[in-house]
């Protein structure tokens, strides 16, 4: 496998990672209103940090990527997407549990308008490279009510610092399969125009 492919490789399952912290939030919420009794407003507090979060917020961090390259944002953003899981089901505070999992939709949102510009970078703006990234957001989605659900069932909320293990490992990775892509010889470009919203969505 070149190395173009094995870094497409790895963005595309970044990606799947990342997103998959998504769909963790509705999955999680049932363990907290089970464990904490939480009342309905307050669950949907909790999933009102996360979807504001990583969508409201998603835009900022495209105009901030469109002025200047930022691609320590793409393992940074999955990290702390997952960071936030983890810590959600420690301690018994609403407050804390509400900010950890907006952390995570903060993570979720720093991700994507970056990543969407290193993966047309390295895909060297081919719609099938893009394609791939995008199914890798879509299994990821999928995949986060797969992961939550019999880790907190057999742990309990007290197992929830494993959930952020996927994006750990995947952060790593995705740091150091990009590393030559950071390089100037190999700088994402800064295109003028008009902004693509629809590339950093998903």
């Amino acid at each position: 496998m070149d190395t173009s492919r094995r870094r497409m490789s790895v963005l595309v399952a970044g990606h799947a990672v990342n997103d998959l912290y998504q769909d963790a939030v509705p999955a999680v919420v049932p363990f907290l209103v089970l464990e904490r009794d939480y009342s309905y407003l307050a669950a949907a507090g909790i999933t009102v940090a996360a979807t504001v979060l990583s969508s409201v917020v998603q835009p900022l961090f495209g105009v901030l990527t469109d002025r200047r390259p930022m691609p320590w944002l793409v393992p940074l953003g999955m990290t702390l997407a997952g960071a936030g899981i983890g810590l959600s089901g420690l301690g018994d505070s609403y407050v804390l549990t509400w900010l950890a999992i907006a952390l995570s939709g903060l993570g979720v949102a720093a991700y994507h308008p970056e990543a969407a510009r290193l993966a047309r970078r390295v895909a060297r703006d081919s719609h099938v490279g893009m394609s791939w990234f995008a199914v890798g957001g879509n299994v990821g989605f999928a995949l986060g009510p797969v992961l939550v659900t019999p880790v907190l069932a057999f742990g309990g909320l007290a197992w929830s610092p494993l959930l952020a293990v996927p994006a750990l490992v995947g952060g790593v990775l995705t740091a150091v399969a990009l590393r030559g892509v950071h390089g100037a010889s190999a700088a994402v470009e800064v295109k003028a125009g008009r902004d693509d919203w629809g590339s950093s969505a998903g």
